[in-house]
């Protein structure tokens, strides 16, 4: 099974259907596109500063390879190897700017294909009911007290293992 992350904006409250409009799931694992189209793989997902990021980094990784005149065989290798991390590291990447755009993490599921992990996720939400300040603060009655924040959702082999039995 993968593990997928749902991302959506801020305003978005649980139980709501409104905020699933803009709602991403990222997966947690290789991002093959990123590994072939490097660069490329950013700019069809609309990750700019990613994307130039990556462009720059290659380019000097040409620069410095030429400049120092390196064997075929290594230069083949270190794009090899840049490509391999950008792999890597591609959906962390996509999930820190969905987080600095302001659409954090707000869910985590695990699941075998794309599919199923967005009708989970998506469940989830829909079954979630909105806690009770938040309604009230809706229905325009005055804030009481700081607003409760919702749990971080757990990342790692085993997220159930903290869930009580």
């Amino acid at each position: 099974m993968t593990t997928y992350t749902l991302h959506l904006p801020p305003d978005a409250r649980p139980g709501d259907p409104s905020g699933l409009e803009d709602a991403k799931l990222v997966k947690d694992g290789f991002a093959w596109g990123a590994f072939f189209f490097n660069f490329l793989w950013f700019f069809a997902h609309r990750l700019w500063l990613a994307g130039f990021g990556v462009l720059i980094a290659f380019g000097l990784l040409q620069v410095l390879l030429n400049l120092f005149d390196v064997h075929r065989g290594f230069f083949t290798l270190a794009h090899l190897l840049a490509s391999i991390l950008l792999g890597l590291e591609a959906n962390t990447l996509r999930r820190w700017t969905y987080a600095r755009h302001g659409s954090p993490v707000v869910d985590v599921v695990s699941a075998d294909n794309q599919d199923e992990a967005e009708a989970k996720a998506l469940a989830r939400w829909l079954e979630r009911p909105e806690p009770a300040p938040a309604r009230a603060v809706a229905q325009g009655a005055p804030r009481p007290g700081p607003a409760f924040a919702r749990p971080a959702p757990v990342l790692g082999l085993f997220p159930d293992a903290e869930r009580p039995r």
